[in-house]
């Protein structure tokens, strides 16, 4: 009898304390869960309220620049409420000022594809680089426009690839590049040019200038949803190559080049 008033003791004993240990289990399940509702309300109040809310950010993105035109993409971070860190890939196509697809009396007359008189290089830049973000002001609410500052540097990387026309030779159709032989200088400088030589020619060709860059520019952010990054962008840049770029004929050549540019951005947040 006393065995048995022990046990029915100890199964109450542990019944009580199981009964005490559900209710904490499930008020901390039950806390976990409130955060993360407090946490999605606060998120959804922010986003009303026209505040970027987001940990990193992808951007692609086209500008037309006052010496050429190019693509980039670009990874972000956020750091804190106001800034944050951005690595960025570009590839821009560089003119020369002087560039005029309508052949000039130098060149003679022209009845095949648009050409540029006098060009001898095409040249393009590859930069890699990394900066950061800025937000100057937030967009107050969701029809609102979010300005913010972006700034990066870094290398990059030249490519010159020889540009090519169709010239008459004696009769028989050429494609030439400039060259200092005194033949091809002379027909490419004077010949009867027939017009461009194709984008297919010079790629396997292309000669390496090395250098570095430094862009900075304002973002203005209209997208409605913090999960969608719709803007453009306005600013400046400048590039310093290694040697001299030969772009055109009878032209000086730079190492240095300065250019403002606008660019449309597309993208996501999460």
């Amino acid at each position: 009898m006393k065995k048995l008033f022990i046990i029915a003791l100890f199964f109450s004993a542990a019944s009580s304390l199981l009964a005490q240990e559900i209710p904490k289990k499930q008020t901390k399940k039950q806390a976990r869960k409130q955060e993360k509702q407090d946490k999605a309300t606060e998120m959804t109040r922010q986003e009303e309220e026209g505040i970027l809310v987001y940990s990193s950010q992808s951007i692609w993105g086209v500008q037309l620049r006052t010496n050429g035109y190019g693509a980039f993409y670009e990874k972000g971070k956020k750091k804190t409420p106001r800034n944050g860190v951005v690595y960025g890939i570009e590839f821009n196509e560089i003119k020369h000022p002087k560039e005029d697809k309508l052949p000039n009396g130098t060149g003679g007359f022209s009845f095949g594809n648009p050409y540029v008189y006098g060009k001898i290089n095409n040249f393009y830049s590859v930069q890699l680089g990394i900066g950061g973000h800025r937000i100057m002001g937030q967009k107050g609410n969701k029809n609102g426009v979010a300005v913010s500052v972006v700034y990066k540097g870094g290398f990059s990387l030249g490519l010159l690839r020889p540009y090519y026309i169709q010239v008459e030779d004696n009769g028989v159709a050429k494609t030439i590049k400039y060259s200092t032989d005194p033949k091809t200088d002379s027909l490419f400088k004077f010949g009867f040019i027939i017009g461009s030589g194709g984008l297919g020619k010079g790629w396997g060709e292309m000669k390496i200038k090395p250098g570095i860059f430094a862009k900075t520019g304002l973002r203005f952010d209209f997208g409605r949803f913090n999960e969608v990054v719709s803007g453009i962008e306005v600013g400046v840049s400048a590039e310093y190559y290694a040697g001299k770029i030969p772009i055109m004929l009878y032209q000086k050549e730079k190492q240095f080049f300065y250019q403002g540019h606008i660019a449309m951005m597309f993208g996501h947040r999460k």
